[in-house]
């Protein structure tokens, strides 16, 4: 697939008014995406976890303009209430789709949307938020050409997703999603996430991610600015070379259900995410004392109790306990006794593993 097969022929007829809701999972990467290139086309692939109940439920209203202006015309109310400062990234976000969505300019949209976690967190909201997005347009599109195919409908939902944040590209299905061009990974694209296409053990179908919200405040450092900071970073050749050998070893991985190697390599991922921030220029650190004081219980009480529970970050503070199902009961109890002191009003989520957006 290229760009040119995402630019619709024309459409027969439009209808007047109507709405659609979607809700999309946020993710979580075990092989990080950091750095990238022009148009939101990553600098590494990247393989994530797609979650389930860490989620944007966004409701889409159309309506039809007597006359077609010039500019987009959208409102956007997030929590029940107007959210001017949302407002240029939809704006950034229709311009770099429109060609792909040539009706935008045609409608006056109504964008209703919640989050079931805290913004700008470290959950990737940006991910959810603009896959929901992402997918509430396409089904306007659907209404369009209803003769269009489910995997289509998907392929295009990744590929608009990622144009308003490239990790939203990964929300779209589940429960294992790789995005970005690898050698070997067939059908891998820089355009669109894909479902892993290889075997993968019982025991990662059902992992379980703990998020403990050790800081529920805005970050210092946004992720684009992060990801630009990327390009002239000393490391940053070494670093995507390093995905790309992560992401070949996770297939023995996932094939075998090999515990001790998936912990491995998904700590070693959290830890080099955050060393890229802390050697870039200017250089910045996302996580807090508390972070740390989490990292070396988890490493405490993995050496004494040989449990297989692991650590990873996103571009945050807050830090993401996974374990497979089968230790959730101790876990969840260490968790509670040891790690929710360290949390922002001991506040944590439960999640786990799931297959995608749904349509409500």
């Amino acid at each position: 697939m290229t760009e040119s097969d995402f630019i619709p022929s024309a459409y027969l007829q439009k209808p007047t008014t109507g709405s659609v809701t979607w809700k999309s999972p946020s993710n979580i990467a075990l092989v990080k995406y950091w750095g990238k290139k022009e148009h939101q086309i990553p600098a590494n692939p990247s393989i994530s976890f797609t979650l389930v109940d860490c989620a944007t439920t966004t409701t889409l209203r159309y309506e039809k303009l007597a006359v077609i202006g010039d500019a987009f015309q959208f409102d956007l109310i997030f929590e029940g209430q107007p959210k001017a400062s949302f407002k240029p990234k939809i704006e950034t976000f229709f311009e770099r789709i429109e060609s792909y969505l040539p009706f935008l300019k045609e409608y006056h949209f109504t964008i209703e949307t919640s989050n079931s976690f805290p913004h700008s967190s470290g959950i990737a909201s940006s991910a959810s938020g603009m896959s929901a997005l992402a997918l509430c347009l396409m089904s306007l599109e659907k209404s369009l050409k209803p003769e269009m195919s489910d995997t289509f409908f998907n392929q295009k939902a990744s590929f608009l997703a990622r144009l308003g944040s490239g990790s939203a590209c990964r929300s779209i299905e589940g429960p294992l999603i790789q995005w970005g061009e690898h050698e070997e990974t067939a059908g891998s694209s820089d355009l669109y996430g894909v479902a892993y296409p290889y075997e993968v053990h019982e025991v990662f179908k059902d992992f379980q991610d703990t998020i403990l919200l050790v800081d529920k405040g805005e970050k210092q450092v946004s992720s684009s600015v992060g990801h630009n900071l990327m390009h002239d970073h000393p490391y940053a050749k070494n670093r995507f070379k390093q995905a790309h050998q992560h992401l070949t070893a996770l297939q023995e991985v996932f094939k075998q259900g090999d515990l001790k190697r998936f912990i491995e390599i998904v700590e070693s991922e959290a830890l080099t995410l955050h060393a890229m921030m802390m050697t870039s220029l200017p250089y910045y650190i996302l996580m807090k004392p508390n972070t740390l004081n989490i990292i070396n219980s988890i490493w405490k009480y993995r050496k004494e109790t040989e449990s297989n529970i692991c650590f990873t970050l996103d571009a945050g503070a807050n830090v993401h306990v996974l374990y497979p199902k089968s230790e959730k009961h101790e876990v969840l109890g260490f968790i509670k006794k040891e790690l929710a002191q360290y949390c922002q009003n001991q506040q944590y989520i439960c999640d786990e593993t799931g297959t995608g957006a749904k349509k409500l």
